[in-house]
């Protein structure tokens, strides 16, 4: 028996934010992250419909990017003092990752965080809470998914929460909070849009349940990315549908190696000033993981199943050949979208950024400690071929190197 888990309601489309006029309830506490949200008008126009609706309405703001423990902490205390009835999330991620963890701590407040990591793991909710999520960006999906990532920055470490009790009420997706991306985050989110498409289609655990979703929103991710980024507001729209689409898939068909070793190298050199960003991350892995996970025969059928239905090359051609024009189509697209193709070359000045780059010698120093938390994720499972932790380490040193994967 496979379960198949989505919000309740999902409400799509242009002023798809005035459906807050509609919730029953007498509090909500409004989970947010930095300024934008606010500066463009977006929060005061989910606070004006929560009161609307005849709640009381407090703030949680400044969520961090890739939010910590210690924020999911104080934002669990916040509510256990102010006692929502509704929960809301909005933003990019962030802060909607932030606000399910918060949720958990909040009905359960002895529950740990080491407790919240087990996969599938956490109790019942909705004893205290409902939840609502409202994505800004196109990419994470969060807003219909069973999944969070939190960071622990002691450790140096991004932790999946995965659990379907996680999974919002209502999830709001207004295209008209997309339009304030800057050109980056359009690239950085569409391409984890992307990855979480493929990884699900290729899963262990697809279904028939998840595969449309998974091919329609590849189909509609290679089409409107590019011209997204580059800013065309219809594409920007579309691409809003189909990072849900690529989440819904996911959510159920769970993920791969690619985002294993994007939560494990994330937050690892950070010392260093070196965060790198997940969805440019999952941008540099994914042709390297498709490289060695295309040695696995089912794997590499469903990849070429996939490139047939993207349209990149004959029907006629092997499947070798699939694969082969499917790591090129995805380098194409990083080198459209500005991403690099490796770590080695990620915020250094052909990638101007303001987070750093990741020194040969402390990544090298740090790849036994990394690998063997990416063979531990809670997305390897689901990975269609499984890596030891000597494959892993080769699979990060070509990621690092931009080097072939012939293993």
């Amino acid at each position: 028996m496979t379960r198949f888990t989505l919000p309740r309601d999902i409400y799509h489309g242009k002023n798809a934010l005035e459906v807050l006029k509609t919730f029953e309830g007498k509090k909500a506490m409004v989970c947010v992250g930095g300024g934008s949200m606010k500066k463009f008008g977006f929060l005061d126009k989910v606070v004006g419909y929560l009161k609307e609706a005849g709640m009381q309405v407090e703030l949680f703001e400044g969520i961090e990017p890739d939010p910590s423990v210690e924020t999911v902490m104080r934002g669990a205390e916040a509510m256990q003092k102010f006692g929502p009835d509704w929960i809301v999330a909005i933003g990019g991620g962030s802060p909607i990752d932030a606000a399910k963890a918060m949720w958990i701590k909040y009905e359960y407040p002895d529950v740990t965080f080491e407790d919240m990591c087990k996969v599938f793991g956490i109790p019942s909710l909705r004893r205290k809470a409902k939840f609502c999520a409202i994505s800004s960006t196109s990419g994470t999906a969060t807003e219909v998914t069973a999944f969070s990532v939190i960071t622990d920055y002691g450790k140096g470490i991004k932790y999946p929460l995965a659990d379907y009790e996680i999974t919002p009420d209502v999830a709001i997706v207004d295209p008209e909070l997309a339009h304030t991306m800057p050109k980056k985050l359009v690239a950085h989110t569409g391409m984890d849009a992307l990855t979480h498409a493929v990884e699900a289609y290729v899963s262990t655990a697809n279904s028939d349940y998840t595969d449309p979703l998974a091919i329609h929103a590849v189909e509609m991710i290679i089409k409107d990315l590019v011209p997204s980024y580059n800013g065309d507001m219809d594409a920007r729209d579309k691409m809003h549908n189909a990072q849900c689409l690529a989440g819904m898939a996911f959510s159920n068909a769970l993920l791969g190696i690619v985002h294993s070793m994007a939560h494990k190298t994330g937050a690892a050199f950070a010392d260093y000033g070196a965060h790198i960003i997940h969805g440019a991350a999952n941008a540099m892995y994914l042709p390297k993981v498709i490289a060695f996970n295309a040695k696995d025969a089912t794997a590499k059928k469903r990849y070429a199943v996939l490139v047939d239905y993207m349209g990149i090359c004959e029907k006629s051609v092997s499947e070798d050949e699939k694969v082969a024009a499917l790591i090129e189509f995805l380098r194409d697209m990083n080198d459209k979208l500005n991403i690099p193709h490796c770590i080695k070359n990620y915020g250094q000045d052909s990638y101007p950024t303001d987070n750093g780059f990741v020194p040969e010698k402390v990544f090298l120093e740090r790849l036994p400690e990394i690998a063997k938390n990416a063979v531990g994720d809670a997305c390897t499972g689901s990975n269609p071929r499984q890596p030891s932790v000597a494959e892993m380490e080769k699979l990060l040193k070509c990621c690092y190197y931009d080097t072939e994967v012939d293993f």
